[in-house]
């Protein structure tokens, strides 16, 4: 049997970032109906994963793939995920559990970057005229902080007039300088990307940094995509691959 997916998010108090993460999920499950998809938060929501793997232990289940529903590979990936990993499987030893990469940097989330933008209303002939702000979310990690800077350089190549990060908690730049930056260069059009997969605090200051610098495009966050779900199973692949590589050795 295929282990049992766990799609583990960070959570939140504000109601829309869980409805989201279940609307990824249901995306998921819908492109890979034989392989068991349940969700998990590390914070703020239920069930937490402590409580989803005694549930599945319970059940018999002897192995789960825990997918960090997370963009960078940042503190939660790094130290929370592990750290509550470790204790459920001194908990429930019969479950092993394998810790999934998080979902970026992958061309799927460029893609998942550009569905957005045209659904704001883009035109996918304005891409040479147009310069785009990269706005994250941010980090204290160096490494997150590097990651953004690749994937809006890596991006550029993809034809925009220019690509920008921002970052909405970070020391800067903040998404209003970005677009105020592109537009004293003399950029035409500045369209603003929100690198975030879930509505919360953090992406409504995006919107409205967005908003007070006057950009002319701002894209939704990047949800319940189909590329956000194909990015989760290359995720799940990857690490069940390796799972079953680990038992014929």
């Amino acid at each position: 049997m295929r282990p049992v997916l766990m799609v583990v998010a960070h959570g939140s108090r504000d109601p829309r970032h869980a409805a989201t993460v279940h609307a990824v999920c249901e995306r998921v499950r819908a492109l890979r109906p034989g392989v068991r998809v349940e969700t998990a938060f590390l914070d703020f929501c239920a069930p937490s994963v402590p409580g989803l793997a005694g549930r599945l232990a319970a059940e018999g289940v002897r192995e789960a793939v825990a997918l960090p529903l997370l963009l960078t590979r940042a503190f939660h990936a790094k130290s929370d995920l592990p750290a509550v990993l470790r204790e459920a499987s001194s908990r429930h030893p019969e479950l092993t559990f394998r810790q999934a990469g998080v979902l970026g940097p992958s061309p799927l989330l460029l893609d998942a970057l550009e569905r957005r933008l045209y659904e704001a209303g883009l035109d996918p002939a304005d891409r040479a005229s147009t310069g785009v702000v990269l706005a994250s979310a941010g980090s204290s990690d160096p490494e997150a902080i590097a990651v953004i800077a690749d994937v809006a350089r890596e991006w550029r190549r993809t034809g925009w007039c220019a690509v920008r990060p921002a970052f909405a908690s970070a020391r800067g730049p903040r998404t209003e300088d970005a677009v105020r930056a592109l537009r004293a260069e003399g950029v035409r059009r500045i369209a603003v990307a929100p690198y975030v997969l879930a509505p919360g605090r953090l992406p409504d200051r995006i919107a409205a940094g967005a908003r007070e610098a006057g950009a002319d495009v701002l894209a939704p966050v990047l949800g319940a995509c189909p590329e956000v779900a194909r990015a989760v199973l290359r995720r799940y692949d990857e690490a069940a691959a390796s799972s079953l590589a680990g038992a014929a050795a």
